[in-house]
């Protein structure tokens, strides 16, 4: 097997004000993509953050990571018998977990049974790693006591798909998974018309056709958004994530609504797979290493906090992009306009820098 690395094109965009309970200040950030026009696009919702007190407000609202075991019964009677006393004994379950990890703490054991198979959602904080690996180690601990307990149950897999990763379901945003993260901005109506060529009620009027009503039509799943998954991928690659989880992470919704004169605009993110720590963040991996220093997310700080902050300058730079996007499309042509200008321009000098 060779080694080889894939070059993706990065630019630093912003900086972006941001405010909330992970992150104050103005910061840029990294985008790495082969879609050039989103550094502008996100770049001009990073101006308008910058002309709104306070800018952008971030919040973290939940953060948690999920792993689900499936074991079968004799019935669904013996599976609902045995989850019974299953639950009964969560603060073993807790310390069992705190005996394997320093930094995994489980808060939740949510049950399903289908038939005769129980799965078991377990739900664990972990620092300030995304937790892919640690929840599955901290499964892996848990389900031989759970078996031992209950001898009538027997073992069928380390992860149900219940949990649910790198796939589109509702739990995840019912339940919880990642860091649940909303931004937020109200926009001075004539900010909005100077700088995006646009107004409070003509943005607010395309969110409900397009991202609400034509989601819905679309089949969406717990989704109304135009493109969240531009900004998480670029963000992502950029930061060491795991790419895959933009499957799960570009679920969430925008809102936009006409306040006086002002547009409010928020992205919410309930699903954000980040972490600072852990595979692909290494110091083997000096761009993101870099990243993660420029970003203020390599600080002495307390457990999860830099996961935290990263979580938010992420919805940030979610939110950047979709307002510029959506400005974009209630002017006819500007879109497409806007890309063969950018792109024609990377090729004239060479591709993408």
């Amino acid at each position: 097997m060779t080694d080889l690395t894939t070059p993706i094109p990065t630019k630093w965009v912003g900086p972006i004000r941001v405010s909330g309970n992970a992150v104050e200040g103005e910061h840029e950030v990294p985008l790495a993509t082969y879609e050039s026009p989103l550094w502008p696009s996100v770049g001009r919702g990073a101006r308008i953050s910058r002309m709104v007190e306070g800018g952008i407000v971030a919040t973290v609202v939940d953060e948690r990571m999920t792993r689900s075991v499936v074991v079968r019964a004799e019935s669904a009677a013996a599976a609902h018998a045995a989850t019974g006393r299953i639950l009964a004994r969560q603060a073993e379950l807790e310390a069992l977990v705190a005996g394997q990890s320093r930094f995994a703490k489980l808060i939740e054991v949510h049950p399903e049974i289908v038939g005769d198979l129980l799965f078991l959602r377990f739900a664990f904080t972990t620092g300030d790693a995304s937790g892919h690996n640690m929840v599955t180690q901290a499964a892996d601990t848990l389900l031989p006591a759970i078996l031992a307990w209950e001898p009538g149950l027997q073992y069928v897999s380390i992860s149900g798909n219940f949990c649910t990763d790198k796939k589109a379901t509702a739990v995840n945003g019912i339940r919880g998974r990642g860091r649940n993260t909303v931004a937020e901005i109200v926009i001075p109506g004539e900010v909005v018309e100077k700088r995006l060529r646009s107004t409070p009620e003509r943005i607010a009027e395309l969110n409900v056709a397009k991202n609400l009503i034509g989601s819905t039509i679309a089949g969406a799943l717990r989704s109304a958004n135009a493109h969240y998954a531009n900004m998480l991928l670029g963000f992502y690659l950029a930061t060491g994530q795991d790419a895959a989880n933009i499957v799960e992470g570009s679920q969430g919704i925008t809102t936009a609504s006409v306040r006086g004169d002002d547009l409010y605009f928020s992205t919410a993110l309930p699903h954000l797979i980040v972490g600072t720590v852990g595979n692909g963040k290494g110091g083997d991996l000096p761009v993101v290493e870099d990243a993660l220093v420029r970003l203020g997310c390599r600080e002495d700080r307390a457990p999860g906090e830099n996961a935290r902050r990263l979580a938010a300058l992420c919805a940030a730079t979610v939110l950047c992009g979709e307002l510029s996007l959506l400005a974009a499309q209630t002017n006819p042509g500007e879109l497409m306009a806007a890309h063969v200008a950018m792109e024609r321009r990377g090729a004239a000098a060479g591709g993408a820098a």
